[in-house]
């Protein structure tokens, strides 16, 4: 799931885990209508207009090439998805047969009994060869395929082409580069946070860990095992953490700090870098409009980029749908290639086709740096309901600030790795 959009999305995931994942098991219909009301859940955004025009362009399309259907969509507020959720897959009579689903509360669903298996059918629908691999694994849980990647979301750095040209910078190549630049930036322009990032910000620092060579758990069979405090992971997190408590992004200020924070204190001026998302790009320009270049977060080695997480969301139908073919159907037209075109018109969402990427990078420099990143590869967190447990928990921003309150990055991580495996082992 992405978050603003994307962060809006990732950050609440904790909404869902408060609550709990939906725990309902129910068998799918006998039934598989082809006429009647199709429903269809999407969610709300703050402005709603761009994305509910393109949707009603595809529903009037569907309606015309499926005479006696009525597609009934509503919009859904982010906020309240966890008990509309719930309510669905405990009774199927108010459930939407479609739905939006963010890809971090997918494994909650699907735990749930809620949603239905698309594996052998997403084979015969020809688009579906060229979705990106890395975006259809946010689609899977246990090796099956429960939803078709709608957009994708992944961050990028974001820096002050001004203030890098007075001090005659370059971007960082490497991690290490972004430390020492962050550092002397502020040093410099003490007026200037030298990166704006957070203790709070666990998506900024999951690229340090899988640079590094890192990850935050590993699956054995079918059970879950932090990996947060492994060596790999340690260095990666101790580089992220030095960001803030070395004063290049002070402790004071950034400890307690967000991502949303971190992008918005970029915006404002205060930061002569960030991590940023695509979808943060509107506030970025709205801020200091024609002063900012993007690149892709730099790996721990020159050239390489460090694996961004993978936001976005997806296109799901619900077990309970009476209308099966319909909305596999409708998925496939309002997820595909020439309605992924035009929510990137509209919303600036980043497509999940290889081909429509390229697209898109072609003739829009300024996402041709998230493209990049997206190309360079991307990982996910642990497709497991207990991910959302982990998250509310706020674990990996509490060992980030532990880490720079004082703690040891072995002993911080170890408390971390102990807390995470509680999670997954449902204690």
């Amino acid at each position: 799931m992405r978050t603003g959009r994307a962060v809006i999305i990732a950050a609440v995931a904790a909404l869902l885990a408060a609550c709990g994942p939906p725990q309902v098991q129910q068998a799918g219909p006998a039934v598989d209508e082809r006429t009647g009301t199709l429903r269809v859940w999407l969610f709300d955004e703050a402005n709603r207009g761009p994305k509910q025009a393109t949707v009603d362009e595809a529903v009037s399309r569907f309606e015309h090439e499926h005479p006696g259907v009525d597609v009934d969509v509503q919009y859904i507020a982010v906020e309240t998805r966890s008990e509309r959720f719930t309510g669905a897959f405990n009774d199927p009579a108010s459930a939407p047969d479609v739905a939006e689903v963010g890809n971090t509360d997918l494994a909650g669903y699907v735990a749930a009994g809620g949603l239905a298996d698309l594996t052998e059918k997403l084979p015969q629908w020809p688009e579906s060869a060229d979705l990106s691999p890395s975006a259809l694994d946010t689609a899977r849980v246990d090796g099956k395929v429960f939803g078709v990647p709608w957009y994708t979301g992944v961050r990028a750095l974001y820096y002050r082409t001004d203030v890098f040209a007075e001090l005659g910078l370059q971007p960082p190549r490497t991690t290490g580069e972004l430390l020492a630049t962050a550092q002397r930036i502020h040093e410099q322009r003490p007026d200037l946070y030298g990166i704006a990032t957070g203790g709070k910000y666990h998506y900024a620092l999951m690229p340090f860990i899988w640079a590094a060579g890192g990850d935050l758990a590993r699956q054995e069979g079918r059970r879950w095992v932090s990996a947060i405090d492994s060596p790999e992971a340690q260095r990666g997190i101790a580089t992220y953490a030095r960001l803030i408590s070395s004063g290049a992004c002070p402790p004071e200020q950034c400890a307690d700090m967000t991502g949303s924070q971190s992008v918005q204190a970029f915006a404002s001026g205060k930061a002569a870098m960030t991590i940023g998302g695509d979808f943060n790009r509107k506030a970025v320009d709205a801020g200091v409009p024609g002063k900012y270049g993007v690149v892709p977060l730099p790996g721990d080695q020159p050239g390489s980029t460090a694996p961004a997480f993978a936001g976005g969301n997806l296109l799901s139908v619900l077990k309970s749908s009476q209308r099966a073919t319909l909305a596999r159907e409708f998925v496939q037209l309002l997820a595909g290639k020439e309605y992924q075109r035009r929510m990137y018109d509209a919303m600036g969402n980043l497509p999940t086709f290889l081909d429509v990427q390229s697209e898109v990078a072609d003739r829009d420099p300024a996402a041709a740096p998230f493209v990049r990143t997206l190309r360079g590869g991307t990982h996910f967190v642990p497709a497991t309901a207990a991910w959302s447990t982990i998250d509310a928990q706020g674990v990996l921003p509490t060992m980030v600030q532990r880490i720079v309150g004082g703690t040891p990055v072995p002993e911080a991580a170890g408390q971390a790795a102990a807390s995470m495996n509680a999670a997954f082992e449902g204690r």
